[in-house]
């Protein structure tokens, strides 16, 4: 089994380390230090285990399992956290197992032992019951995760089968519904219309199309977003809001 250790503190990827290799020395191992590095190393490692720290800077440890679960053979995963509420929160999420720190060798070999018996699709979906921010969203290009920080897109919208996102230097394609970004990104994104969530950041004014329905005009951009008529309010509250804060 091959294992890839992630967690920021070198000391506690050291200890989880030799831990590991005295329960099994046949198990291949590796380590990363945040989920960025986490996942560039998937795409050119099979790994069929992560032992997953949960509070990282850069990409906490739950989303970071969200990323991972696009993958087409995702690992297994137990997440190892010192913090109890966060070992309810990895619970929640279907992982494999949790592991609280210090973490005991007893209680991680029993952890391993489950996890070589257990398909690496078992982890199915990740609760977001953390309520944390994700920093990101994910795509699959040519094979491979591709990251978009969530602070470079302008606007999300559904077409017909697919939600698009759109930033300054174009568009990818993403797996999730508008409705799971909605209450994902509520703090930074708006609903406009049915179809369409906007960044509140780079809204830049109102005006009206050639059939005299209100729009959205974005810094930076061409496109002129429609409002539908039960947004109009809220979206005339929040330009208020922001051009008298």
């Amino acid at each position: 089994m091959k294992i890839l250790i992630v967690d920021d503190e070198p000391l506690a990827r050291e200890r989880l380390y030799y831990l590991v290799q005295e329960i099994d020395q046949h198990y291949a191992l590796m380590q990363a230090a945040d989920g960025i590095e986490t996942l560039a190393i998937l795409q050119s490692e099979h790994i069929d285990l992560l032992l997953l720290d949960i509070r990282m800077p850069r990409m906490d440890g739950l989303e970071l399992a969200t990323h991972v679960l696009k993958l087409d053979n995702p690992p297994a995963i137990i997440f190892t956290t010192a913090y109890q509420d966060h070992a309810l929160s990895a619970f929640d999420a279907n992982a494999i197992d949790y592991l609280l720190k210090p973490i005991r060798k007893e209680r991680l070999q029993t952890a391993l032992k489950r996890a070589e018996r257990i398909s690496n699709n078992a982890l199915t979906f990740v609760n977001q019951s953390n309520k944390q921010q994700r920093t990101h969203v994910s795509a699959m290009f040519n094979g491979e995760i591709q990251l978009i920080p969530i602070k470079d897109i302008y606007y999300f919208k559904a077409e017909q089968k697919y939600i698009t996102a759109t930033k300054s230097d174009g568009q990818v394609i993403l797996d999730d519904a508008l409705t799971t970004l909605e209450e994902a990104f509520s703090e930074s994104f708006i609903r406009i219309h049915r179809n369409t969530l906007v960044a509140k950041k780079q809204i830049h004014a109102l005006c009206k199309n050639d059939n005299g329905q209100h729009c959205i005009k974005l810094n930076g951009l061409d496109d002129q977003l429609p409002i539908s008529r039960r947004h109009l309010t809220e979206i005339k509250a929040l330009l208020y809001e922001l051009t008298h804060s």
